[in-house]
């Protein structure tokens, strides 16, 4: 008989993760009345999901990270330089219709400031190196988000883009969960109770994965399956985004010789997007651009699913370990 352990969760991730889709798809469809229950849950859900990652981070070693410029500036420029001209390559291919074009843009023109930290942590990536930059690409997205809509659609857009969404998911899904991971971390080193919780703690992270998968996917689906003929041209655009970063980001960090751990967080931050902040900002746009919310949850599906397989995928095949890059050599040099 199997024991439950930490090891055994770990090791059985991706099972764990796809059950939890499976369940979501049958909920999502099968009872999409389900949908207002769980729509409120998605942000306490991530903000717990994110406080049990913080707390696999020592505040030290992100404390060590701020310091890391060579990582924020690539971060910064992988986002805000390199994306922009692949979205706008890459949309030249959809339907010139500005409810579809608007939901892509503001999903793909935003980069993940909340779940990228777990899947960094799971593809054994730099978490603390997410973490350090999650206030400069929020603040960053926030103000280029309008300056890049009206670049690429016009005035009427860019005008409809509010800070409130934004200021309320870096409070509740980041700052405050960092510090309450923080307060833990102290509580432990001061108390054996407190040390006792940070190690039940240790074994929520892919438990809380999975049921951020199934509440996110359960609630948005029932959006998505009414108008899923007209943005179904938008799929390939977010396979091809899924495809395209991660390669781009692994070159970059290449080019300025990361190790292992910074070029996953790279990659990672280059790829996940934020669709989960920027949800309440097409829903707060005008009745024209109704399909939009449903543009922006069909790249939250499309990346989630591509998310399972890059956790795998990065640290086995597109940024080994130095070790195995340099077995790999040997070999090479054997032969």
């Amino acid at each position: 008989m199997t024991t439950l352990s930490k090891q055994w969760i770990q090791h059985n991730q991706v099972a764990i993760y796809a059950v939890a889709v499976l369940l979501a798809i049958g909920v999502g469809l099968g009872l999409p009345s389900a949908s207002s229950v769980l729509e409120p849950l998605i942000n306490p859900v991530l903000a717990v999901l994110l406080y049990v990652t913080f707390l696999e981070i020592p505040f030290v070693r992100i404390r060590r990270a701020f310091r890391n410029g060579r990582f924020m500036a690539a971060a910064l420029g992988m986002n805000f330089v390199v994306v922009p001209v692949v979205v706008f390559g890459l949309t030249r291919f959809l339907p010139q219709e500005p409810v579809l074009l608007v939901g892509a843009f503001m999903v793909l023109l935003t980069p993940c400031i909340d779940y990228v930290i777990t899947f960094t942590e799971l593809a054994d990536g730099d978490a603390e190196q997410i973490t350090a930059a999650t206030p400069a690409l929020m603040l960053i997205q926030l103000l280029l988000l309008p300056l890049y809509l009206w670049l690429f659609m016009g005035q009427q857009v860019a005008e409809f883009i509010e800070a409130g969404p934004f200021i309320e998911a870096f409070v509740v899904i980041i700052a405050l969960p960092l510090t309450l991971a923080w307060a833990t971390e102290y509580w432990a080193e001061h108390s054996e109770r407190g040390d006792q919780w940070q190690d039940t703690m240790g074994w929520l992270p892919v438990p809380m994965m999975g049921a951020t998968l199934f509440v996110v996917i359960a609630s948005q689906l029932p959006r998505v399956q009414d108008s899923i003929g007209q943005i179904a041209s938008v799929v390939p655009v977010y396979v091809a985004f899924l495809v395209i970063m991660p390669l781009l980001g692994r070159f970059v960090a290449g080019v300025l010789g990361m190790e292992a751990g910074e070029s996953r967080a790279l990659v990672f931050t280059s790829v996940t997007r934020n669709s989960l902040v920027i949800l309440p900002l097409a829903l707060a746009l005008p009745s024209g651009y109704a399909l939009a919310p449903a543009v922006v949850v069909t790249q939250t599906l499309v990346e989630l699913t591509g998310m399972v397989v890059l956790t795998r995928v990065v640290p086995a095949w597109l940024v080994p370990d130095s070790s195995d890059q340099l077995l790999d050599l040997d070999v090479g040099q054997s032969d």
